[in-house]
């Protein structure tokens, strides 16, 4: 079933997204927010931890991107799902983690 696997790429391109701010603060040794801090989402996790969750993202990315069904980044369908997933959780995670660091979207520079 073609759209089942595109319902997968959406799902693996918003795991994939997920993963870059958890690595990257992981990377730079900055404490991140994750779901394993207090309270879940908010606080803040440390490097390590970020690292480790940003790791099993790539991980579930891979897993529903290139594990399920034939994807093909010529196919328009299948990049689209990929990047709508990605562009989706990218803008709420500005939007969400903006509220903690400083950023908020509605305001204007």
């Amino acid at each position: 079933m073609q759209w089942l696997d595109l319902v997968s790429y959406f799902f693996g391109g918003a795991f994939l997204a997920n993963a870059i701010p958890h690595v990257v603060s992981g990377l730079m040794g900055r404490a991140f927010q994750s779901p394993f801090a207090t309270p879940r989402g908010e606080g803040l996790s440390s490097s390590a931890v970020n690292v480790l969750w940003g790791f099993f993202n790539i991980v579930i990315g891979y897993l529903l991107v290139c594990r399920v069904g034939d994807f093909d980044v010529r196919n328009a369908a299948d990049a689209a799902a990929c990047c709508a997933g990605a562009l989706l959780l990218a803008l709420f995670c500005a939007r969400h983690f903006g509220r903690f660091n400083g950023c908020n979207m509605s305001e204007r520079p």
